[in-house]
Order: C-alpha cells, then sequence, then structure tokens
C-alpha cells in the first residue's frame, strides 16, 4: 500500500507579495511514496517526489479528511471575500461548503498564483454557486490557467444541478515558470467564484508526452465501467495523479441492459508509469447482459480536437480463449480500432488501453460505439480530454517589469493587475496595458502603459527599463515620485 511521510513546512504563495517576499508559509502535502512491489512498478522512482497542494477557497482553517489529505485555508489571498454556503449540509465533503467570491470592484481579473516545482500539473476544481447571495443569477465568468482559457462558466454550463450541488472540473498543464497562476474573469459585472482548487504533480511524460507541445488536456469525460464513482477525495480506492473517475451512467445509452463485472483479482500491468491508471479501474467492466452495442454520447466544443483512453480488462471468468469476445470501436460514425479482442492481445486480469485522437468534428455530442461481433463488448473505463492549444504568454521580461511596477506605484485592486498582463488575449488587458504580438508571433510585449488619473502615489521602479518595446507612458495627474528611470524604450517611447 502507499504511505506518505510528510517532509517539511514548504514555503508556496497565493500573492504576488507572498511570492516576492515569502511572508507566509503554507503547510502542504509534498510527500514521499512509500511504495509496495505489488501495488506499483519500479518505474515510479524515477518520479518519487510528488507535489501536491490542496486549496479549501473560502474556507478558514486548515483540515485533514477522512482520506487523510490536507486541505489549507486561503486566508493569506487577499483578494475577493469569503463566502460560507447557506445549506452546507447537502455537501459531502467539507472543502464543498465554503467559496471565495471576486466581486467586480476588485477588478475585472482575479488570480490565485501558487508557488510550485515546475513540472506537469494535474489541476482540478469546484465550483457551486447555490444562490449565496439571495441574487439568484448565476455568475458568468472565465477561468484561466497558465494564461489559457480553460473554463467558461455561462447559462449552457450552470444546469440546476451545478448551481445547487457543484461540479468538479480539471486539467493537465504544464507549469514552466514556478508559479501556478489561475485567474477568473468577469463576464459583464458578476462576480466569479470558486470553492476548492487542487495542484497535483504528476509524470511529465504522462498521456503520450502530448503535453510537452504546449498543450493542456480539459477533461470532457472521465468514467469508470463500475457501479459507482471514485479517486482522490471522493473514496477509499484512490488515484495517486489525483483524477476522480465518475460512473459512466451520465453518459450510456445502454442503462436498461447494463451488467458490471467486478472483481478482487490483482490485474497486471496497473499502475505503471507514466500514466499510474489505478488497478481499481480495471477491476470494475460495464457490459452488456446479451449481444449488443455499447454507445456512450460525450458533451464536446466540435471547435477543438479530442483524445480518447479506451480502458479494458477482460475479468469475466467466463472469458477464457481468443475470439469470445470481439468487437469495433465506432467514434463519430467511423471505425477506428477492428476486431478488438481483449484476450488476445493480453489475456485476463491484465490492462489493455488504446487511445485515439478525434479531429474535424462537427457535432456538439461525441458518439462512442463499442459495435459486437462475438458476445458482448466490454469496457472498463474511458477519458475524453480536449487538445487545447496553449495561448500566447506575454514576454516574461515584460512580466517581470509590470509586477515590480505594481509594487512600487502602488496600484489599487480595483484595476485588476493580477496574472498575465496580456493574455489570454480575449480578455481585456490590465487595465491601462496596450499589448501586441512581438516579431516572432509566440510572444506578446507590451506597447502602452497609460495610467494617468488614477490616484497613484508610489514611485517608478527602475524594472520599468525592461519594457524595452514601450511606444508610449502616460502618468499625468498623480502624485508620483520620482522621475522616469534612464534606458527606458528605444528612442521611440513617448512620454506624457
Amino acid at each position: 500500500m502507499w504511505g506518505d511521510l510528510s517532509i517539511a513546512l514548504v514555503c508556496s504563495a497565493i500573492s504576488l507579495d507572498c511570492l516576492s517576499k515569502l511572508h507566509h508559509c503554507y503547510l502542504i502535502d509534498l510527500k514521499l511514496y512509500i511504495l509496495s512491489a505489488d501495488k506499483i512498478d519500479s518505474h515510479v522512482l524515477s518520479s518519487i517526489i510528488d507535489f501536491t497542494i490542496r486549496i479549501d477557497c473560502g474556507g478558514s482553517s486548515n483540515f485533514t479528511n477522512e482520506f487523510n489529505q490536507t486541505w489549507i485555508a486561503d486566508q493569506f489571498y487577499t483578494g475577493g471575500i469569503k463566502v460560507q454556503l447557506p445549506d452546507q449540509q447537502k455537501f459531502k465533503f467539507s472543502q464543498e461548503k465554503t467559496l471565495r467570491s471576486f466581486p467586480i470592484t476588485g477588478g475585472k481579473k482575479n488570480c490565485y498564483e501558487v508557488g510550485v516545482p515546475n513540472g506537469v500539473y494535474y489541476v482540478r476544481m469546484f465550483f457551486v454557486y447555490d444562490n449565496y447571495d439571495n441574487e439568484t443569477h448565476a455568475p458568468s465568468f472565465d477561468v484561466s490557467i497558465e494564461g489559457t482559457v480553460v473554463f467558461s462558466w455561462g447559462s449552457e454550463a450552470w444546469t440546476e444541478d451545478n448551481i445547487k450541488f457543484g461540479a468538479y472540473s480539471d486539467v493537465f498543464t504544464p507549469i514552466e515558470d514556478s508559479v501556478a497562476t489561475i485567474c477568473f474573469y468577469s463576464i459583464g459585472t458578476d462576480s466569479p467564484l470558486v470553492g476548492a482548487l487542487e495542484l497535483v504533480q504528476v509524470d511529465p511524460n504522462c498521456y503520450n508526452k502530448v503535453l510537452h507541445e504546449n498543450i493542456l488536456l480539459v477533461n470532457y469525460g472521465r468514467f469508470t465501467g463500475g457501479s459507482s464513482s471514485f479517486g482522490a477525495g471522493m473514496s477509499k480506492e484512490t488515484d495517486i495523479t489525483g483524477r476522480a473517475w465518475d460512473t459512466d451512467l451520465d453518459f450510456t445509452q445502454s442503462a436498461a441492459n447494463r451488467v458490471v463485472l467486478t472483481t478482487d483479482q490483482g490485474i497486471k500491468n496497473a499502475n505503471r508509469a507514466p500514466n499510474y491508471f489505478p488497478m481499481y479501474l480495471y477491476q470494475r467492466a460495464h457490459t452488456l447482459s446479451y449481444e449488443d452495442t455499447l454507445e456512450f454520447l460525450l458533451p464536446i466544443d466540435p471547435k477543438l480536437d479530442y483524445m480518447l483512453w479506451f480502458h479494458f480488462a477482460e475479468i469475466d471468468p467466463k472469458i477464457s480463449a481468443s475470439r469470445q469476445r470481439v468487437f469495433d470501436i465506432v467514434v463519430s460514425g467511423k471505425i477506428v480500432f477492428h476486431n478488438v479482442d481483449i484476450y488476445k492481445e493480453v489475456g485476463n486480469y491484465a490492462v489493455y488501453d488504446l487511445q485515439f485522437t478525434a479531429r474535424n468534428l462537427t457535432n456538439a455530442t461525441l458518439s462512442v460505439k463499442l459495435v459486437p461481433h462475438t458476445g458482448a463488448p466490454l469496457i472498463s473505463g474511458l477519458e475524453n480530454y480536449a487538445l487545447l492549444p496553449k495561448e500566447v504568454p506575454t514576454d516574461p521580461i515584460d512580466v517581470k517589469a509590470m509586477r515590480a511596477i505594481k509594487r512600487s506605484l502602488l496600484i489599487p485592486e480595483r484595476m485588476g493587475w493580477n496574472g498575465d498582463p496580456c493574455a489570454p488575449q480575449n480578455w481585456d488587458a490590465w487595465e491601462g496595458v496596450t499589448c501586441n504580438h512581438g516579431e516572432s508571433k509566440e510572444i506578446l510585449i507590451l506597447t502602452h502603459l497609460v495610467l494617468s488619473n488614477q490616484g497613484l502615489q508610489g514611485s517608478i521602479d527602475s524594472e520599468i527599463t525592461g519594457l524595452k518595446h514601450l511606444l508610449s507612458l502616460n502618468l499625468s495627474n498623480n502624485l508620483i515620485k520620482g522621475g522616469i528611470p534612464e534606458g527606458l524604450g528605444k528612442g521611440l517611447l513617448r512620454v506624457v
């Protein structure tokens, strides 16, 4: 079994001030996993150190839950307001009972900025409205991770169940600057909100190394063929990468003759690097009571491409030879895997995974069918990830300069100077900031900075000279001390 050893009090951060001055430290789960040979293979030794942080947004105190997960309160984040949900009894887990809301008076863009080791991370968030403000209006807002919009909460996303009971959303993303930046952007004048935030470091080579290609993987459906959900923080049957596995009941079109197979027997090649798909996933399977097509319907955004992972293990003791269970896998009407025979490929009680990328889609629903040739089809689980291209970020030198300016000029919260100054591009840039593409088109640069009439009273940090592409600077009608540092701009700068 897994065990863990809490190593240290490790400094982390949720605000820019905390990042720069290290004023506060959080007790986080930096775990050294103790391995058992019958549960995990030796390849895990290459990534034995695992960084995990779980933030109870709006919470007032740290706690450890029944699954031995440590959750920290976010009191060191100064933006927004804490909210205690009115009907807490209906929420199963403690982190779901509070949230942090970001009123528009604090700016349109608010962010959590958490210091982490560089690597690939599983990021999971919980959102709930529950009419906490008695306005009967669930807010519309976007969520970005590392400058890329990953979720949009609008009228379509806020179903009645999501409003009342909340919903989890998750993403796999690379983090390359030692800071995980998760931002919330108000649509109109609505107040974004979030109930919980988890970051779990995973093997950098997971999911065919696609995360090395400036891609984020956004979960559009991850389910088990079993009869109940499981995973980290949901059940005693865990997933070391933090993934949660829902039941397939919301996706299946074959509920009437659904049969769930279970076994306690070990499954060969489960829990292996780099994906560490849990053994429990393969100890459950969805099949049918007679030979028929097994179909799933997955809601998608057809503008994106999708990576599908099919998980199988033959756990039916009645299957003892090849050609006893054979089926095709059909995605959007096209056969993508023909004559799938799990027993023929790996025998029984062994992992068999297949991966397919669906492209050039036109419908808002992705149809997945297991069409039998012999016997009823069977599946242990399915994952569907949108391949979301990473958005163009701001030049890191410009970001460093702007953060120094934010501190030295005492920029007020209402201006929303949080996260990336320019990205995502479909959001407004920081107030007073104009951005353009650099020469390479793979980076954004600051070209204009207009901070007139803002009541600023600080001084201009010398880091402003890092804004090498700045064409105009307007600081008029403020109470700023000192002058403009020499070396700013390339001779094209116009100062007002």
